[in-house]
């Protein structure tokens, strides 16, 4: 059974409760509270907000004497809470217990409202005993208030050789946020604490970076891997937490790069990928929460069938394990895929793809939905109103260097059928080729070689002008009408001259249309249509060479080129130079920070910087990467980026 724990709405957005629940500072709160009431008599429950089902998600309740549970709603009146049938708070007088136990948080004003119900000498105790300290609060007065848990997990390791490197911006700054400070704690991979510290965030839109090997020197820590908890103090805006994670290795044939982890545990994930002959997939499981894992609550299956292999093992809290995909599945291979069954046990996770030739890269699989059916007006929207609809696009990095693999992945429960085609396009935004994959089934994993579709147009003497270009993944509505608007699929890299590979996994969005479908087109701030782009792009130290590659798409025609600023950005937030580019919509562009700045220009930026992708006029998809090593033996990295 799944953890139930109200964890993201799609409606109402993230939940605060289970993260104040479970955030590393109250669990030991929490436990001394529990052992209190367990040792002061019989208790009265009082459950006013319906939190006492989550709250025992997480800790263990059963020794608490319990009395009778009481609620304020009448409609809540007579449902089982704690083995009791709920009673009306007006009861509580003739409870006989010795403690009220009022669960929630800023209790105050919910006391008050019951005060002449109180016997004289009940002891009145609630979730407010487990707070965390009051100067780690952006909003005193709302405990819940979603800006008090701007928090996430990263996954950090120093071992081996292997090494990490979290790099995130103080964007909050750009919405009103004053004096923000990080909290950070890293927990090993038995959940416990190797270290903690506190430190200001930088300037306004400086650069956050955390690397292992730099954690690892000021704490005299030895090998660790686990989790390093994240909390942002003082955030406004938003309440995620944004980065991108580098791996990368004393040898310059590892590296690569992922995603930040999605601060919300879902129930199910996909898009994890199944080994090719010489892999394993390694599924890395980070316990979020400060209760353990029970064995056999996660699993894995082959995307559309119902055989789940399950984890025999326990999950302390906090800590972290690697699943062996071949251990669970021995026979599964490439172009497969699996559905993880998560119980809302932790974040979005990273898998780790370690090939026998000593190569290792990460991505990140995706949250699949639960609450989506398909949407019978789509069909007719796309080629209609909306034009393209929901698009999904990803790099064709230059053929003659790359190999680029497209595998759709079903992302929602409720699909059933995928009714899709891949179309080509070069940089100006002129369609090279097109592939229908027809109606897949849920179970199929059909990945196209999309380097691959682009040689016969190449062999026929066709000009690929500036040596790139794109792949939109759409709907096909002669295939199939069904169709959610969660169309996801995994593009794969392969380098043909060192053998190095990296991938990465994304959703389909409604782009530069000013018509408005349900939240699309997406906007980072605000509601929709999102028109603008804001995008980090992290800089690599050397000898890591930057590469990013900017898609312009549109679902209907929008302005002919964009207007794009590359803004090279210092450490402490200070602009040190910009570049202007215009791509054509419907277009591409792919560019190396070491062709577009000057040597003068990055010496100035220094270490740590980034380059802050600016354009008011349109919405642009990005995807980022480095390169080490020479050009025939060094290894890359390749993921999307993150905007804000």
């Amino acid at each position: 059974m799944p953890l139930r724990i109200e964890t993201f709405s799609n409606v109402t957005g993230g939940s605060s409760f289970f993260k104040a629940v479970g955030h590393p500072l109250a669990a030991p709160k929490a436990a001394a509270l529990v052992a209190r009431l367990a040792a002061g008599g019989p208790v009265a429950v009082y459950d006013p907000l319906g939190l006492a089902r989550g709250l025992a998600e997480f800790y263990d309740l059963s020794g608490i004497p319990v009395r009778g549970v009481f609620v304020q709603d009448v409609d809540a009146v007579g449902t089982e809470v704690f083995g009791h049938a709920a009673q009306p708070v007006t009861d509580l007088p003739s409870s006989g217990a010795a403690t009220l136990f009022i669960v929630a948080f800023d209790s105050q004003r919910l006391e008050g409202h019951i005060a002449h119900l109180i016997p004289a000498g009940m002891r009145v105790v609630s979730l407010d005993d487990m707070r965390i300290p009051e100067d780690m609060l952006t909003d005193s007065a709302h405990y819940l208030s979603k800006f008090n848990w701007a928090t996430n997990f990263a996954w950090l390791r120093d071992e081996r050789g292997q090494h990490t490197r979290v790099v995130s911006a103080n964007y909050w700054s750009n919405y009103g946020a004053k004096a923000a400070r990080l909290w950070a704690r890293l927990l090993d991979a038995d959940g416990a604490t190797l270290a903690e510290w506190m430190e200001p965030m930088p300037p306004a839109n400086g650069t956050v970076v955390i690397d292992s090997r730099t954690v690892r020197a000021r704490f005299g820590l030895g090998d660790f891997c686990g989790s390093l908890f994240l909390h942002i103090i003082g955030a406004a805006g938003h309440d995620v937490v944004k980065y991108a994670l580098d791996t990368y290795g004393d040898s310059p044939a590892e590296l690569s790069c992922t995603h930040d982890a999605n601060a919300w545990p879902a129930e199910f994930y996909a898009g994890l990928p199944a080994p090719k002959e010489d892999e394993r997939v390694l599924l890395w499981v980070q316990n979020s929460h400060p209760t353990p894992i029970p064995a056999g609550a996660v699993g894995l299956n082959l995307m559309g069938t119902n055989e789940v292999c399950r984890l025999d093992r326990t999950v302390g809290p906090f800590a972290t394990v690697a699943i062996d995909t071949r251990d669970l599945f021995p026979g599964a291979r490439w172009p497969q895929q699996f559905e993880v069954q998560a119980g809302k046990h932790f974040v979005r996770p990273r898998y780790e793809v370690v090939s026998t030739n000593g190569r290792r890269r990460i991505a990140h699989a995706n949250v699949e939905r639960t609450d989506l059916k398909p949407d019978p007006k789509l069909p007719t929207l796309t080629g209609g109103l909306l034009g393209k609809g929901h698009i999904l696009p990803a790099p064709l990095l230059p053929p003659d260097r790359w190999r680029t693999i497209l595998l759709p992945t079903p992302m929602s429960t409720g699909q059933q059928t995928l009714p899709v085609q891949a179309v080509v396009y070069d940089a100006r935004g002129q369609e090279v080729a097109r592939h229908r994959f027809g109606a897949l089934k849920r179970s199929d994993s059909v990945a196209l070689d999309v380097t691959g579709l682009i040689s016969e147009y190449l062999a026929s003497g066709a000009s690929f002008p500036e040596g790139w270009g794109h792949v939109e993944l759409l709907y096909d509505f002669e295939a199939g009408q069904e169709a959610d608007g969660w169309l996801h699929a995994l593009v794969r890299y392969e380098d043909l001259r060192s053998g190095h590979i990296a991938e990465t996994s994304f959703g389909s969005h409604i782009f530069n249309t000013a018509l408005t479908y349900r939240d699309e087109p997406q906007s980072y701030h605000g509601h929709p249509p999102g028109l603008s782009t804001r995008l980090f792009l992290r800089v690599g130290t050397a000898p890591w060479d930057t590469f990013c590659h900017l898609i312009y798409p549109a679902s209907t025609p929008w302005h002919p080129t964009s207007d794009t600023q590359l803004v090279l950005t210092r450490r402490d937030g200070v602009e040190i130079v910009r570049r202007r580019i215009a791509i054509p919509c419907g277009g591409s562009h792919h560019f190396r920070t070491r062709d577009t700045f000057t040597e003068a220009e990055r010496l100035a930026a220094g270490d740590h910087a980034y380059v802050l992708i600016r354009d008011t006029t349109c919405r642009l998809f990005g995807y980022h990467g480095c390169l080490a090593g020479s050009a025939d033996d060094g290894a890359f990295s390749l993921d999307h980026m993150f905007g804000f």
